[in-house]
């Protein structure tokens, strides 16, 4: 059947031939993009699943960066500090030699107090200036905030870590269950006795050994012990405050790795000494303390306490009030704020985040109420070298040391055990986001070469058959006699 008016072969060959154009259109774009999803029609469900992949890997992957960049702030931070216990170690060292007044001169010992006044400008200094991209790190900034302390229940509190949440401020209870104790051991007599008598008296700084005519009266030898309280770690007092009434040998601080030792040697006489509770013993230990915060158990050091939970770090020197009152006492503070946030994970919430903080590291903030501050052995302070108060300032420098090398310590730990570690973790699941991303969308480009060339097989087939039946119409002529 011969028709002019629609030329029904020719429409089928260029549907056919728009199908394969496109067919060859969507393979150019997805060879030349490398993609296989350009737009929505390509793939509807295709497509919402790798722009939420596509946001995942942009998380992570900052998150990568985020964690990166809090090494690089724990380096710099480090850095100041290992500066800072530089000079620590030679303000040791300056104490230690203007002790040697028997072979240092008035002069010498001066000019040590001149280069202890200037390394204890330089740490301040130190502590002022130290910053990453603007950020000052040891000044205090990045410390936490507190209120309601009272410096007569808590001698010191330092908080390492907090996390607030979605809260303005962490309520701090301590609940005080159990008194902290010095080890003591007493003699109840009112003289040495009838022989002379020879004690070793040890404790945790060291023994002496102290020789006692018979009959010696025991405020002689009260201040006997006293006078080598420095030797040993452990003092004497009278029982009851009464001469008649005893010694009580007492280590200087509370906890049970305080004891005290005394032991008559076998020079004929007796001088036997008892624990609290009247056994005969030559040896006795101190208690520690046992108290809660906010409901949980502490580890107690004699009247040193600490508690690390996922929520709050923090440390705390009960006041000897507090700590050795027998039954339960209390008191709260509260952290309003401060310290170091880090985003470490690819959503903002509290469980991909870590707080820690960083105390200011001042020469008048290293160092506690209890021991001194590190200030204090500056010229005209009550440890400068000229008040030959040498033991006590090398106790201060001894703790500043242990307060900044703890503090080292613990952001080395953050860096190993946390940032380090995601890091890694962070780093495989971007990998795997960005796999299964490239599976949905990238282009599969030995498939699509294939279909590339079918495609141009398909047009020029497709243009060679729309021609010809386009010519077909022709034909009706031959038909009219033309």
């Amino acid at each position: 059947m011969s028709r002019i008016t629609n030329n029904i072969p020719a429409i089928v060959s260029q549907r056919e031939l728009s199908q394969s154009q496109r067919s060859l259109s969507t393979s150019l774009q997805r060879l030349s993009s490398g993609l296989q999803i350009n737009r929505g029609a390509d793939n509807p469900a295709g497509l919402i699943v790798s722009e939420r992949l596509r946001s995942e890997v942009a998380a992570v992957t900052q998150a990568i960066d985020n964690s990166q960049r809090a090494i690089n702030v724990i380096a710099t931070t480090e850095g100041a500090l290992n500066e800072v216990n530089s000079i620590l170690t030679d303000i040791q060292a300056l104490v230690v030699e203007a002790a040697n007044r028997g072979a240092f001169s008035d002069e010498e010992v001066d000019a040590n107090q001149l280069q202890i006044d200037s390394a204890i400008e330089a740490i301040t200094r130190i502590a002022n200036t130290t910053t990453f991209a603007g950020r000052k790190l040891l000044d205090g900034s990045l410390d936490y905030v507190t209120s309601g302390i009272d410096p007569g229940l808590l001698a010191d509190v330092q908080v390492e870590a907090a996390n607030f949440g979605r809260a303005s401020f962490i309520p701090v209870q301590v609940d005080v269950t159990a008194a902290a104790e010095k080890a003591e051991l007493q003699f109840p007599g009112a003289t040495v006795g009838s022989s002379d008598v020879a004690l070793d008296v040890q404790g945790p700084k060291g023994i002496v050994t102290l020789n006692f005519p018979a009959s010696a009266p025991i405020d002689a030898m009260v201040i006997a012990i006293n006078n080598q309280t420095d030797a040993t770690g452990v003092t004497a007092e009278f029982i009851n405050s009464a001469t008649q009434s005893g010694i009580r040998f007492l280590s200087e601080d509370y906890g049970t790795k305080q004891f005290v030792s005394v032991k008559a040697l076998d020079t004929g006489g007796a001088f036997d000494v008892t624990n609290t509770s009247g056994g005969t013993v030559t040896r006795t230990n101190g208690v520690d303390a046992e108290a809660t915060v906010n409901g949980a158990a502490t580890v107690a050091d004699g009247l040193n306490l600490s508690m690390n939970s996922r929520l709050l770090n923090v440390k705390i020197a009960l006041d000897e009030g507090l700590g050795t009152q027998t039954t339960g006492s209390s008191t709260s503070f509260a952290i309003t704020g401060g310290g170091s946030l880090f985003q470490l994970g690819p959503r903002v919430n509290t469980n991909q985040q870590s707080n820690i903080g960083v105390p200011a590291m001042q020469a008048n903030k290293l160092g506690n109420r209890i021991d001194g501050f590190l200030a204090q052995l500056g010229s005209g302070q009550a440890f400068a070298l000229r008040t030959e108060n040498f033991d006590q300032a090398s106790d201060i420098v001894d703790s500043v040391i242990t307060e900044v090398t703890t503090l080292r310590g613990r952001l080395g730990a953050f860096e190993r055990n946390n940032l380090q570690p995601n890091i890694a973790q962070l780093q495989i699941t971007a990998e795997n986001l960005t796999a299964s991303e490239s599976i949905i969308r990238d282009t599969d480009f030995a498939q699509e070469t294939t279909e590339l060339t079918r495609a141009q097989i398909l047009v020029q087939a497709g243009t060679s058959v729309l021609a010809i039946a386009n010519a077909q119409q022709q034909n009706v002529l031959s038909l009219l006699g033309g």
